[in-house]
């Protein structure tokens, strides 16, 4: 049994997905500076097993449904907006009493809206590099109820570098930063964490096999109810075109992450 212990020309231009209480930051899409579409529309749904929600003190089953993110690209810089319309929770076993503001669950059952981001990412180097580098600036909005023990309704800010390799079908990426988050604690009002995230991608003509670690480090300050690490291993399939369908199968390597889940998302690239 686990044991769960740039530059911007209005605010809404810089900001992009932070690291959550639930889940971890999404990859940049490189396709949009690969050569590839102008605009991209996504939206699926995830389910996760064994999904820890430290604010509610329990664990269980999770389900994402309506989980979106919509890409814009004008010259160097890239738009994004996404979230996640609804989360369903069903608590499957305790570990800690629930934070004081947190609401008893009905029937065992907590529901929540998801987290909603708007973000702006700026490449650094020329388009027909091999090896390119972006910055990454972003922030999530407070759109939750933490009363509901899923996440902290707080606003979270942070800023990336990251970069890719291309050889033939094989695309290497990495970012990494620092992202400043809201706490529920009143004498630690914000807590720095160091989100990364590593990709492989090989095409293989209809399909591309991907691999995504993911997750976040906490900052030398001491740990705080939901903010603690996350980390979590994806690997799956995206068929190419211009419709196209992502299917991955997750797993978590930290201790408030999901021991197992899976994640299908369709999209239309423009």
């Amino acid at each position: 049994m686990r044991y769960v212990t740039t530059p911007a020309v209005a605010l809404a231009l810089f900001t992009a997905p932070a690291a959550g209480q639930l889940r971890p930051l999404d990859p940049f899409e490189w396709r949009l500076y690969d050569g590839g579409p102008a605009a991209v529309v996504e939206i699926g749904a995830a389910a996760y097993d064994d999904q820890p929600a430290s604010l509610a003190g329990s664990a269980g089953t999770l389900l994402e449904v309506g989980s979106f993110r919509a890409f814009w690209r004008t010259g160097r810089v890239v738009f994004e907006a996404a979230g996640t319309v609804q989360r369903f929770f069903r608590e499957e076993r305790t570990f800690a009493a629930p934070a004081s503001f947190v609401e008893p669950a009905a029937d065992g059952h907590r529901r929540d809206s998801g987290d909603y981001l708007v973000s702006s990412t700026v490449r650094l180097t020329p388009a027909a590099s091999r090896a390119a580098a972006y910055v990454r600036f972003g922030a999530r909005l407070p759109t939750t109820d933490n009363r509901t023990g899923l996440e902290r309704d707080m606003t979270d800010f942070f800023a990336l570098v990251g970069g890719r390799v291309t050889r033939g079908p094989l695309l290497v990426g990495a970012e990494t930063g620092v992202s400043i988050n809201g706490t529920r604690d009143p004498e630690f009002e914000q807590k720095d964490v160091m989100p990364y995230l590593l990709r492989v991608e090989y095409g293989l003509g209809p399909v591309v096999p991907g691999l995504t670690a993911t997750g976040d480090v906490l900052g030398p300050s001491r740990e705080l109810r939901g903010n603690e690490p996350l980390g979590e291993l994806r690997m799956g399939l995206r068929s190419t075109g211009r419709q196209w369908l992502r299917v991955e199968a997750v797993a978590g390597y930290r201790t408030y992450s999901p021991r197992a889940g899976i994640r299908v998302t369709g999209g239309i690239d423009w």
